[in-house]
Parts: structure tokens; sequence; C-alpha cells
């Protein structure tokens, strides 16, 4: 039921989407003001090679979602107006008019309008599940000595690294990359499985699910015990622009009424669910993240980009 909306189109189509929705734009309802919001199309803003959040063969997990709220939501239809998540994309996207909601958006930033939450989730330390490192939950503890950790350059958890003199021997992975050619979460996976590193720690929606895709068993472990520092649990939203009030309220009573299939979802695809007390959150038949099917059309997710993209994206990672 999906039809993509590329953002080769231009800029210029803005004009022609402006003059189409004012008459069944939904009215805000203070300082007179209309929200562009499509009555009849979901109209999402999306990274075009960044699973497992999304990609232009609408793979992600975020799509998914999409295609549940505009079940929910009675819309004829999904669109993606794609850009890389790189400097420029709320500009070249929502706030273009390009589209109405940013499905992933870490709660906080002023870019956006956020909704409520939808899901808390951590970075992660990935380590083979019977191996020597089982039973290691922080990256403090002393299995860890001596070991080499990959770790996405410039995120939080580095900060742990260094605390615990393990930085000096980590392997750097490049948080900015040009995903035409690179994936720093798939090559960090790909490394543990030959053993060029011991353990990987990565963003924990990318972290369950490259797990999940790799050939080998393993253990997934959020790093919520590691004490003071830079925080490595952050919540996640939906981001609307700033004027789209109405907009919001009728995302927020989607993720009430239906986070249970949100939770179902998210979980397929590998996220570490974590509830308010840090505790994991099981999926309706009571099992892990881990240890659900990855859905079918993840599995066949093709994670090259295509060559018609140009830009450096960035792995949608919180900032600490």
């Amino acid at each position: 039921m999906t039809a993509v909306s590329r953002t080769s189109a231009g800029i210029a189509s803005v004009l022609a989407l402006a003059m189409s929705f004012p008459a069944a734009a939904q009215d805000r309802e203070f300082g007179g003001e209309i929200e562009l919001v499509d009555p009849n199309v979901l109209r999402v803003c999306a990274d075009p090679n960044n699973m497992p959040f999304s990609n232009q063969a609408e793979q992600g997990m975020e799509q998914a979602i999409a295609e549940l709220l505009a079940d929910k939501l009675d819309r004829e239809e999904v669109s993606y107006s794609y850009f890389p998540q790189a400097t420029g994309f709320v500009r070249m996207t929502l706030g273009s008019n390009l589209c109405d909601v940013i499905i992933s958006y870490p709660q906080g930033d002023e870019l956006v309008q956020n909704t409520n939450a939808y899901y808390r989730t951590s970075y992660a330390l990935v380590y083979p599940r019977d191996g020597a490192l089982a039973g290691v939950t922080t990256i403090a503890d002393p299995k860890l000595k001596d070991k080499r950790i990959g770790i996405v350059a410039g995120t939080p958890p580095a900060t742990y690294l260094a605390r615990a003199g393990l930085i000096g021997r980590a392997k750097p992975y490049q948080l900015m990359i040009d995903t035409r050619v690179d994936n720093s979460a798939k090559s960090m996976i790909d490394d543990l499985g030959t053993g060029d590193i011991d353990a990987a720690v990565l963003w924990g929606p990318m972290a369950g699910y490259y797990a999940k895709l790799a050939d080998a068993d393993y253990t997934v472990v959020p790093l919520v015990a590691e004490g003071p520092g830079p925080a490595l649990a952050y919540r996640i939203t939906m981001g609307v622009r700033a004027s789209d009030q109405e907009w919001k309220r009728t995302l927020n009573r989607a993720i009430r009424d239906y986070q249970g299939e949100i939770n179902e979802i998210l979980l397929a695809y590998g996220v570490p669910l974590l509830d308010e007390a840090d505790q994991p959150i099981l999926s309706q038949s009571g099992k892990t993240a881990q240890d659900l099917p990855l859905p079918q059309k993840a599995q066949a997710a093709d994670l090259t980009a295509p060559a018609d993209e140009t830009d450096t994206a960035v792995s949608p990672e919180p900032k600490g």
C-alpha cells in the first residue's frame, strides 16, 4: 500500500504540496495557523539506506511502524521523502513540508516537536553467547581487560571504555560515513565474527538487528549499569513540525492505543526495549528481542545504498 516520494523531485514540489492541502488540512487550535498534514496519505521522512530503521525498499522497522499507523489512522497509503540523516535532514524533509512525521527522533532535540516517547533503549554490548565473556553486563567488568572492543568514535560509550582502561586497545569505527560504501554497525559485527574484535558496543537498535542478521549466536546486553557519566539510555519519539499541534495529539493517541503492537515490531527487529526501571520489555509471547525471528523482509534487506545517493549520512544515534 506504499508509494515512494523521492526527494529528487526537488524543493519546487513544496509549492504544489502547500496548494494541495489547505482545504483538507487540520486547523491549529491556537494562533490561527494551518497544519499542512495530508489527511489521506501518511507522509514519512526517512533515510534511504539506514537499516534497521529504513531503506528505499521499505524493509525497515520505521516503515513497518508507518504501515501500522497508516492502517490505524485510516490513511489510504504511505509515501516517503528520502534524505540521508545528516546535516540538513530535518530542513530538507519535515521543514520543507515534503513529509509530516519522522518516525524515530530522540526526545528533547529542539529541531522538531517531539511526540510522547514510544520506546526506550540504550547502547549495548555484543559478544559471543557462549564465549569467554559470557555473563558480562558492564564495560567495567574485569573479563574485558585486555580485550579488543569495537566502538563507534565519538559516541557516549567511549567515555566508559576510557574509564575502564580499554580505549587503548579499542578498534574505532566511523560515525560519519558514506552509506553507499560503508556501514559501521555491520562492519563491527562482521569483525566480531572473524575475531578481529572480542566485543562490540553499538546503539541498541543496530546492535540487536545486526546481531540477529549474523550467522553466529550473540548476546546483546543493554548498557544500563555503568554508573555516573554520559547517558547511554534514551527515549525515542516521533518528530513533527512545531505548528502541528493536533497532528502531535493524533500521534500521541495512536502511540497510547497501539503501544503493544509497536513493541512487537521493534522487538522483532532486535531492539532491546527497556522500561523506565531499565528492565527488559518482552514480547507478548514472553520472548526477548534476540529470541524472536527477524521479519522476512528485513532478512532480505540490501545493505548497499542506491548508486544515485551522494550524501554522507550519519547513523541516527542520540547525542550524549
